[in-house]
């Protein structure tokens, strides 16, 4: 069953709240990271020991900045299908996704029948081998 105009009204707010929470992360994080690069002018960390947090902390950060980046598009994604009517359908098999999965994703592109299989299709990972 299609989504009702309520039902894509909700999840149209539901995106929009997360879109500008994220937006609000991302600036957030990259005002941390130009004031952490500023301060790592000043010179090297005082041993390798510390160095190496700080790569490791400065590697951490950007990982979170690029899952956010990844999940602003997937949002962006979503309110172009809620625009173009599309929002709600399998992108494989052209049924509706159901809207408890909207609710708990609502960047979800397959029903969940189409992402099973696709993950299993596409999962790119190799079972464990002795």
């Amino acid at each position: 069953m299609a989504l009702t105009p309520q039902q894509t009204q909700e999840l149209q707010k539901t995106i929009e709240q997360r879109r500008r929470a994220l937006l609000q992360e991302l600036q957030e994080d990259l005002d941390r990271m130009r004031k952490d690069n500023m301060e790592g002018l000043a010179g090297p960390a005082p041993d390798a020991g510390d160095e190496s947090v700080a790569t490791l902390i400065g590697d951490l950060a950007r990982a979170d900045a690029g899952r956010d980046v990844s999940e602003l598009q997937g949002l962006e994604a979503a309110r172009s299908r809620i625009a173009e009517g599309s929002y709600g359908s399998c992108a494989d098999c052209g049924g509706d996704i159901d809207i408890e999965r909207l609710r708990v994703n609502p960047t979800a592109v397959r029903c969940i029948r189409c992402q099973s299989q696709h993950e299993k299709t596409h999962s790119g990972i190799n079972p464990p081998s002795l």
